[in-house]
């Protein structure tokens, strides 16, 4: 990997680390609805890229049901999370979504499920385990849950986006907005209050963190990353993305307030070495050690 493409990758993962962040402080400080934050998300990048709608991948339900998983399913439930969790905590445990990935695989796709990943999957559960754990037991808030279904759906639709052939990133992402504003837009229009109120009071610090959102989050740093994917083998590019959850801890600590202490900063570790285990073989795992090494590969 050119020096050129790996300070891209980082700039990629810095910019989904401060989502988190501008997420954490739009839905607590801000108090707006998370689906309100979601939908209006969506609508965003729905309207920059419709044209890529115009070719249906096939089969159509599939595709919809990947957009489901990946939007809503995914972003919508993390918006939630971010009302009471920390975007640290909510970095690492959704570290929870690549072992998963790897046992649904094998459950629906038949792929091997050997016994490092067995042992990976160990574990970045015991490290998602430390963070929720606090002196009185685990500690399993509403926050957190929500995190963790979000990473359960998401490694359901990326299971399903296996199965689509031929689906280029920014048709994806249209097909996502487009599945995704439907739902989110009938939840806060039947179940929310105060979208209107939120709207006037923070004009311009909603519409500058839903267009960050929207475009340099989804439209510009997902299309980024996936050319990133097309250009390098995903076994060099896809373990890089480990600095998302590092980025945002740090960006926590600083714009949040997050404390991380002994214990949770154990179970960062252990989750993340979990995902490196389940995802790489170990020949991969020293590559990417070079990579990070000489920022060169």
């Amino acid at each position: 990997m050119t020096p050129r493409d790996f300070g891209l990758m980082t700039l990629v993962c810095l910019i989904w680390a401060a989502n988190s962040i501008i997420s954490k402080l739009v839905i607590a400080n801000l108090q707006a609805p998370p689906m309100f934050y979601a939908a209006l998300r969506f609508a965003v990048v729905l309207a920059v890229v419709w044209p890529w709608l115009r070719n249906v991948p096939r089969p159509l339900w599939r595709m919809i049901l990947v957009g489901l998983c990946m939007g809503c399913g995914t972003f919508a439930l993390v918006f939630f999370a971010l009302e009471t969790a920390s975007p640290s905590a909510v970095a690492i445990v959704s570290q929870l979504g690549v072992p998963i990935t790897a046992v649904l695989s094998w459950f629906l796709l038949g792929e091997r499920l050997d016994a490092r990943r067995i042992a990976g999957t160990a574990m970045t559960l015991a490290g998602v385990v430390l963070v929720m754990w606090n002196p009185d037991g685990l500690h399993m808030s509403a926050g957190l849950l929500f995190v963790v279904a979000s990473a359960v759906i998401g490694s359901f639709g990326a299971v399903l986006m296996k199965q689509i052939e031929g689906v280029k990133p920014l048709q994806f992402q249209a097909w996502v907005g487009l599945t995704s504003v439907i739902p989110t837009l009938a939840y806060t229009l039947s179940f929310e209050t105060g979208q209107a109120a939120v709207t006037v009071a923070n004009p311009w610090a909603l519409g500058a963190a839903v267009l960050f959102s929207g475009l340099v989050v989804s439209v510009l740093a997902h299309t980024l990353y996936y050319t990133l994917i097309q250009r390098y083998e995903a076994t060099l590019v896809s373990p890089l993305t480990l600095m998302t959850p590092i980025f945002t801890i740090a960006l926590g600590v600083v714009f949040t307030g997050d404390v991380v202490d002994l214990r949770m900063a154990i179970g960062a570790v252990l989750a993340l070495i979990g995902v490196l285990v389940t995802a790489f073989r170990f020949n991969q795992l020293a590559r990417l050690a070079l990579v990070f090494g000489r920022g060169d590969g």
